[in-house]
C-alpha cells in the first residue's frame, strides 16, 4: 500500500519532492509493523482523531481520546481503545460499516511528536469481555463499543508547527 496516488505523485513531481518519496517506496516505503519504540510511545499518548469516509467518499474526522493507555496494541499491526459514549451521532461507526478505509493520527502535543496510521478500522459492539478487557481501569466515562484498527502502514511526522503546549 502507498499512499502515492498518481495525483500525490504528479504534485510532488511538480513541486520538488517525487524522487525523494519515490527512494522511499523503493526501498519498501512506510512501515507497517509495531515497533517496541512505537508502542511504548502508543502507552503513553491521550490524543488520537480517527478519520474515516463514508461509500460516496463524505469525509469525517472525530477526536478519540482518554488516559493514557487507552491505546492498546494487540499485535505489531493491530490497536483497539474502547469508544465510549458521547454524542451520539455515529457518524464514524455508520462510516466503518460501510468503508473499513480509515486513518488514525495519534498527537502529543507535549512532546511535538506525531504518527499517522493508514488501514482498516471495524466497530464491535457485542463484546463485553473485550470491553472489559481494553477499559482504562478506573476511568469514569461509559464504554459503548471497541474500535479495532488493523494497520497497513504507519510514519512519524516531523514536529515542525505543532505549536507548544502553552500555546494552544
Amino acid at each position: 500500500m502507498t499512499p502515492f496516488s498518481d495525483a500525490v505523485k504528479a504534485v510532488q513531481t511538480a513541486r520538488g519532492s517525487r524522487k525523494g518519496y519515490a527512494k522511499l517506496e523503493a526501498r519498501g516505503g512506510f512501515a507497517d509493523a509495531i515497533t517496541p519504540e512505537l508502542a511504548a510511545w502508543l502507552g503513553e499518548q491521550t490524543t488520537s482523531y480517527l478519520a474515516s469516509a463514508s461509500a460516496d467518499g463524505q469525509p469525517y474526522i472525530q477526536h478519540r481520546g482518554g488516559p493514557p493507555g487507552f491505546l492498546r496494541v494487540l499485535d505489531a499491526h493491530t490497536l483497539a481503545w474502547v469508544d465510549y459514549v458521547g454524542n451520539r451521532q455515529y457518524i464514524s461507526t455508520g462510516n466503518l460499516s460501510e468503508n473499513a478505509k480509515a486513518c488514525l493520527f495519534v498527537m502529543d502535543y507535549a512532546r511535538k511528536q506525531r504518527v499517522k496510521f493508514w488501514g482498516t478500522a471495524k466497530v464491535i459492539t457485542d463484546d463485553a469481555e473485550l470491553v472489559a478487557s481494553l477499559m482504562p481501569a478506573g476511568y469514569a466515562a461509559k464504554p459503548e463499543q471497541v474500535i479495532v484498527f488493523s494497520i497497513e502502514m504507519w510514519d512519524g511526522n516531523c514536529p515542525q508547527h505543532i505549536p507548544d503546549v502553552g500555546e494552544l
